[in-house]
């Protein structure tokens, strides 16, 4: 049980981090919210904008580390699967990761986008995030002579992006950076079926 001394500093320290998140002042809600979260580590609200701060400072790990906290809290929360996805895909990005850490982030973001959408089916940036991450991925295992190579796959996932991207596209027509990244996935599957 949290005396009402902590109760009482959880919440200056939750505020003063909300504060410092809302000017823009990433570092100081970290370091804010860090403490909240050490007095009351249930406290979900805390966790999200904790991991929004982290992820907002590029340490993507804690970031994921902090949406996993609030999904252990609140299982249907299905912005901190959007976030945790987002955070996973900026993982993947690291060309210093071993490929099959960079796939297990990649399939992360994937699958925690598909939570998401199960959350919340219909959520237009859902399936943009998705989308990407799919096409992320689909190129990732195309890449010629490396361990990774995975032609079906790569197809796979290109597909299903190109399905996601349809859907955006379905909400607002007008979305040209989402036509041109179907056309890049369609292009990447057409130059593959003209090699073999």
């Amino acid at each position: 049980m949290i005396s009402s001394f902590e109760a009482k500093a959880q919440n200056a320290y939750v505020k003063m981090g909300q504060q410092a998140l809302m000017n823009g002042d990433f570092k100081t809600a970290v370091r804010q919210l860090e403490k909240a979260c050490y007095i009351d580590s249930s406290n979900a609200n805390a966790y999200l904008m904790l991991g929004y701060s982290y992820y907002h400072s590029e340490n993507y790990r804690k970031s994921v580390a902090a949406y996993s906290k609030v999904i252990d809290i609140k299982p249907a929360d299905a912005d901190a699967y959007y976030w945790r996805s987002r955070a996973k895909s900026y993982l993947a990005k690291d060309i210093q990761l071993k490929d099959t850490e960079r796939e297990k982030h990649m399939l992360g973001a994937i699958n925690d986008m598909s939570k998401a959408l199960l959350l919340q089916p219909g959520e237009t940036r859902f399936y943009q995030i998705r989308g990407l991450a799919y096409k992320d991925y689909g190129t990732f295992k195309l890449q010629g002579g490396t361990k990774i190579f995975d032609k079906p796959m790569g197809q796979k996932a290109l597909q299903a992006a190109i399905s996601d991207f349809k859907k955006v596209l379905e909400n607002n027509a007008g979305r040209y950076d989402i036509s041109e990244l179907m056309a890049s996935c369609r292009e990447k599957l057409s130059a593959l079926n003209a090699h073999h």
